[in-house]
């Protein structure tokens, strides 16, 4: 077996598999991206901003830390749940077929023949 013959078994049937990963369009990486941005806001401000009245207003725990750590956690368990389940998203044939199939189907209400 060929180098072309492998990559080709690796990657599906050698005839063209027409499915891809969703990547970066996966709503679960748009979630993670949000979510991890402002814990790491969060996690700046709790070391940064950390002042003696702030903390007397939580009971005497630097809230924004905490919160930050826990929305960083969240948005890395989302990345690593869409890197081990990737969506698989069918792409169209061709748009020559697309717009072969399109006339083929009739307007709701309306007879043929």
């Amino acid at each position: 077996m060929n180098d072309r013959q492998r990559s080709a078994s690796r990657s599906g049937s050698a005839q063209g598999d027409n499915k891809k990963k969703a990547g970066a369009f996966d709503v679960r990486v748009v979630i993670a991206g949000l979510i991890g941005f402002y814990g790491v806001v969060l996690v700046v401000m709790g070391l940064v901003a950390d002042d003696a009245v702030a903390r007397a207003k939580t009971g005497d725990v630097n809230a924004n830390l905490w919160a930050g750590i826990g929305m960083v956690v969240f948005a890395a368990a989302f990345v690593i749940w869409a890197r081990l389940r990737p969506v698989v998203v069918a792409s169209p044939e061709s748009p020559a077929e697309d717009a072969d199939t399109a006339g083929a189907h009739t307007p709701a209400g309306e007879r043929t023949g």
